[in-house]
Parts: C-alpha cells; sequence; structure tokens
C-alpha cells in the first residue's frame, strides 16, 4: 500500500512525499527491491543524486540482476559528471539482457554526448581566456544582437556576421553558451519576421541568414542540434518553411534538416521533437522542383525511412494526402523531375517493407493504374531517366504484390500483358524486373495465366533462363512453375522449347534451393506430355532427382517436388527403374509415391 501511495505521489510530481511514502515501507520491508529503485527515482528528481545511488546499490543486494538500479544508477553518475562510472552501469545492463541494446546505444550516446559538451565547453572557456579573436567576436555579435528594437534589417546583416564567425566547434559551443539560440524566443523583430506566414522581402532575407546560421551552429554539432529542436517556433515553422513556396528559404531549410537525416542520432532527434506525419508528403511535393531541391528532399526522406518510427507515422497521412500526391506524380511523369521521382518511386517501395503501408498501398486503385499509364508511357520515352522511373516502379509493384487483394486480381491482366511486352526491352534490369512482376502477378489470377501463355511466356522464360543471373533464374522458373501448374499448354510448350528439358536439368543443380524445388516442381508437371518422360532416358536425371529427394534441403519443398518428379518419371517411363535401382533408390522412390497419388 506504501508503495502504491509513493507511485501516486510521484505520479503527480510530489517527490518529497513519494520519498517518504517509499522509506515508511522500506522499515517494514528491507529487502524490498522496488521500493529502493522507486526511491532512487525520486531522489533523482529532487537532484539528490548520492542518495539515488545508494538506494540503486541496495536495490542490487536485493537483486544483482536489477536493469532499473543500474539504469538509475547510470543516470545519476551522468548528472554527476562521472563518465566512465556511468559507462559501466549501462554496460551491465547489455551484460544482464543483450536483448537491450537498443537502450544501451541511446544511454551511452547520451553519455557520449555530454561528456563532449563539456570538453567542449572548457576548450571554448579557455579560448575566451585567452583572448582569441574569433571568440571575442562570438560574443560580441551576439552582444550587438541583443539590442532590443532595431530595423530588421539591423538583426539580418548581423546573423549574417555571426554565421561567418563560426568556423569551428569552439565557435559553435561560444554560441551556445552566450545563449545563441535565444534570438528567435527573446527577440520580437527577429521572431514576427521569422514566423511571418506571408513574408515580405526583408522576411525572407531573415528567414534565410538564420537557416544559415543555424546549419553553422548545428554541422556536426548534435548537443546544438539537440538545443536548437527544444524552442517551440522551431519546430513549428520547419514545416511550414518546407512548404512555404519561396525557393530560397525551402533550400536553406532542406540543408538544415539534412543536418539531422544524415546519422542515426539526428534522425531520432526529428521522430522525438517533429509531428513527422505530414512530411512524407511535404518533401514529395518537392519531385516537382526542377532543381537541387527536389534531390535534397528525396535524400532527407530516404534517410527517414530507415527509422521504424517515422514508417510508423507514414500510415497516419497515407491514404488522405500521400497517396493521392504519389499517383498525381506517376501519371505525370514525363512533366515533374523525371530522376527525383525515380527516387520517390522507390522510397515508396522501401516504405512497403511496412505491412500495414503495403496493405493501403496494394488497395488502393488509382495508385495501380497509375502504375501502369507510367508503364505505358515508357514506350514513347527511352530517356534515361524515364527509365529509371520505369526501373522503379516494377519494384514498386513487386513489393505491393506480396499481399493478395480483389484489386490485385481485377489488374492482373493489365499487369501481366504490360510486363510481358517489356521482355522486350533492352535493359536487362528492366527485363529481369518485369519477370519478376509477372512471378508475383500470375498467381493472382488463372486469366493472366492462360494470356501469358498464349503470349509465348514459357518460351521466353526458356531463353531467360538459358542466360540469365540467379535472379533472373528464380523469377524466370518461378513464372514457369505457376504456368505449367495447371496449363496444358504452358507444359507441352515448355517441352517443346526445351529440348531433353536441358535448362531444367541444369537449374536443378543450382545452389539456390529456391531454383531447384521450382525446377523440380515444373518438371514434374511437363511429365504428362507423351514422350517427355523417354527423351530424358539417357541423362543423369534419376540421380540428381534422387540426391534431393533424399537430400537435407532446407526447404522441404525441394525434397517433396523432387520426390514427386521421380515418381512421375518412373510412371510415365518404367525404363528409369533400372537406373534407380542401380543408384539404391528404390526405398525413396517408393516413399515418394505418397505424394505421386496426392497428386
Amino acid at each position: 500500500a506504501l508503495k502504491e501511495k509513493g507511485n501516486d505521489a510521484f505520479r503527480k510530481g510530489d517527490y518529497v512525499i513519494a520519498i517518504q511514502r517509499y522509506s515508511e515501507g522500506l522499515e517494514k520491508l528491507k529487502d524490498k527491491q522496488e521500493l529502493y529503485t522507486n526511491r532512487a527515482q525520486a531522489y533523482l528528481k529532487m537532484q539528490e543524486y548520492e542518495k539515488a545511488i545508494d538506494d540503486c546499490e541496495w536495490a542490487l543486494k536485493c537483486n544483482e540482476k536489477c536493469i532499473k538500479a543500474y539504469f538509475l544508477m547510470g543516470k545519476a553518475h551522468l548528472a554527476l559528471k562521472r563518465f566512465n562510472e556511468s559507462r559501466q552501469c549501462y554496460e551491465k545492463i547489455l551484460q544482464i539482457d543483450p536483448q537491450k541494446e537498443s537502450l544501451f546505444k541511446d544511454c551511452t550516446n547520451e553519455v557520449d554526448l555530454e561528456a563532449k559538451r563539456m570538453k567542449d565547453e572548457e576548450r571554448a572557456m579557455k579560448e575566451v581566456e585567452s583572448g582569441k579573436l574569433a571568440a571575442l567576436s562570438v560574443k560580441e555579435l551576439l552582444q550587438k544582437l541583443d539590442r532590443p528594437d532595431q530595423n530588421i534589417l539591423y538583426y539580418t546583416e548581423g546573423i549574417r556576421l555571426l554565421t561567418g564567425a563560426i568556423k569551428d566547434c569552439t565557435e559553435q559551443t561560444l554560441f551556445r553558451t552566450n545563449n545563441g539560440f535565444s534570438i528567435l524566443k527573446e527577440n520580437e523583430v527577429v521572431r514576427w519576421g521569422f514566423c511571418a506566414e506571408r513574408k515580405n522581402t526583408a522576411e525572407v532575407d531573415l528567414s534565410v541568414s538564420l537557416l544559415f546560421l543555424w546549419q553553422a551552429v548545428c554541422a556536426g554539432n548534435e548537443e546544438n542540434q539537440r538545443l536548437l529542436l527544444t524552442y517551440p517556433d522551431v519546430n513549428a515553422q520547419l514545416p511550414k518553411l518546407l512548404s512555404s513556396g519561396v525557393p530560397e528559404i525551402q533550400k536553406q531549410t532542406l540543408a538544415l534538416i539534412s543536418l539531422y537525416s544524415e546519422n542515426e542520432n539526428g534522425r531520432r532527434l526529428l521522430i522525438r521533437h517533429q509531428d513527422l506525419t505530414k512530411w512524407l508528403q511535404i518533401l514529395m511535393m518537392l519531385v516537382n522542383s526542377t532543381d537541387a531541391r527536389a534531390s535534397s528532399a528525396m535524400n532527407i526522406l530516404s534517410n527517414l525511412t530507415e527509422e521504424e518510427r517515422f514508417k510508423t507515422q507514414c500510415r497516419v497521412m497515407l491514404s488522405t494526402g500521400v497517396l493521392p500526391l504519389f499517383t498525381q506524380l506517376l501519371t505525370s511523369a514525363k512533366l515533374v523531375n523525371q530522376a527525383a521521382l525515380a527516387r520517390c518511386i522507390g522510397i515508396m517501395g522501401n516504405l512497403c517493407a511496412d505491412v500495414v503501408i503495403r496493405m493501403q498501398m496494394a488497395e488502393c486503385k488509382d495508385c495501380w493504374q497509375a502504375c501502369l499509364k507510367l508503364v505505358d508511357e515508357c514506350f514513347d520515352v527511352s530517356a534515361p531517366k524515364y527509365q529509371e522511373c520505369l526501373f522503379a516502379v516494377l519494384g514498386l509493384m513487386m513489393n505491393l504484390l506480396l499481399e493478395s487483394n480483389g484489386i490485385i486480381q481485377h489488374f492482373a491482366v493489365d499487369i501481366s500483358g504490360r510486363c510481358m511486352s517489356l521482355l522486350r526491352e533492352k535493359d536487362g534490369r528492366i527485363v529481369t524486373r518485369a519477370i519478376g512482376v509477372l512471378s508475383r502477378i500470375l498467381p493472382a489470377s488463372l486469366s493472366a495465366v492462360e494470356e501469358a501463355v498464349k503470349g509465348g511466356v514459357v518460351k521466353k522464360m526458356i531463353k531467360f533462363l538459358k542466360a540469365g543471373g540467379q535472379i533472373t533464374c528464380n523469377y524466370g522458373i518461378k513464372t514457369l512453375s505457376i504456368c505449367t501448374r495447371n496449363n496444358r499448354q504452358a507444359q507441352e510448350d515448355l517441352v517443346k522449347s526445351d529440348k531433353k528439358f536441358s535448362v531444367l536439368l541444369k537449374l536443378l543443380e543450382s545452389e539456390s534451393e529456391m531454383i531447384v524445388g521450382n525446377a523440380a516442381f515444373c518438371l514434374g508437371q511437363c511429365l504428362v506430355v507423351p514422350g517427355a518422360a523417354t527423351s530424358l532416358l539417357n541423362s543423369n536425371v534419376v540421380m540428381i532427382l534422387l540426391k534431393h529427394a533424399g537430400g537435407d534441403a532446407t526447404r522441404t519443398l525441394v525434397q517433396e517436388n523432387a520426390a514427386i518428379a521421380l515418381g512421375k518419371l518412373c510412371v510415365a517411363e518404367p525404363r528409369h527403374i533400372v537406373q534407380l535401382r542401380k543408384l539404391n533408390g528404390l526405398a525413396i522412390l517408393n516413399s515418394s509415391m505418397k505424394y505421386v497419388h496426392s497428386t
């Protein structure tokens, strides 16, 4: 009961009462670990760090593997600037539970930043005391900018001079320790100009100069990056500046955000302090830009998609804001910055790793139609940048086809038809991805399979399998396995196109179990064609299938498909049993017959 009363007081911010209640509880239960760690947490809030450490040590006497005790003790040592002791506490957490690696990284990063901040500030003070000109210049300029009620042009020019004075970490540190960031909070003229909705020329110049200044003080300085984002006006204005429509403001805002997005700690700062739900849409709009803004925006997005929490935030506006804009960009591919569009499509493809995002996109009819329109236009436009868009959109379609729904079934014939046309492309990357899309769209529709078979898909796949690399072979043999599953014409086409099954036999010796499994499946399906099994009499097919059927492949379908093919081979042409007997494989054949009967 005393523990709950203490917790209640702690939640209300009454740390003195909380400590009293935990202490009363410990008088009755001296070995209660939770009471020690809870009281330590309250002592931390009261900045009584030594007492917090004492309580954590008592908690560890009760339970030597108490992670909370090491965590709180690490925080207390950090507050006391005992950086080595703090790190040791966090290392103990990782030793106790290796799954806490993310917590360990966050905590040790906090220690490293604080240690660096102290070191930088000590060095900066020494340079001021020694009378170094650059250090004094920063202080003097900040003092001049502190003068109230000056003309906006006065502040703009002062900020530019200050930016020029920031040369290295020392000046960055002096900017911070002399309250440089407070210029936006305490100077009404600067704040008004920076936050104005519709900026005049002077306000634009002021905003641009501020953005240049922040780039200078934040470049490579994580403490300054953190501090800048703690100011509400900065947080509120960043998305507005990105969508301001003023090119120079957008350009410098992107440059500032790039400093954050380029490293993990910076991205985490953005995610912690910013509502990024609209950022995907805002940055995507810059694909319409013909200058460097488009590339900068895509760089930022590409970096942000590495963070799972960013993907989670992207879900919020996906259907209502992002997808309508994205489909518009796809349908206007000829008119926008195509290099940026290709990257944008790739980024959307990467976001599909998030199941919720992928499901929403895969169910968007307009999105599929826009993808098909872009594919259609590629036949009219052969420019390299447009080809990159095509390559990217095929990758996106492959990712979306990991889903299965009515919309995909509706478009299956159209999608497979476009991919069949793309098989004539000279760019091998596009051909490979077109085959990949075929391998994923054909299972969605028997009609699509029939149309593809009529279009000569089997002969084309055999051609690519003869010359293709492993990725092409993976997609190609998967496509053939789908076509030969229930389509007699496809089975006959394969027997006709692949004389004596030379291609399939080669694939059966691949190091890829996926390829081997699909090749064995195709072979088994085609053995119903008259004469197919007989054509294999002088080959080593029995030995190959026997090896896979009795092997130890991690994919059981490899063994199963090989066993089925072996059984069908011997049923269709009993003379193969002679070879099987020589190889002592009758037991495996007998065990495989159950698979044959089940099919």
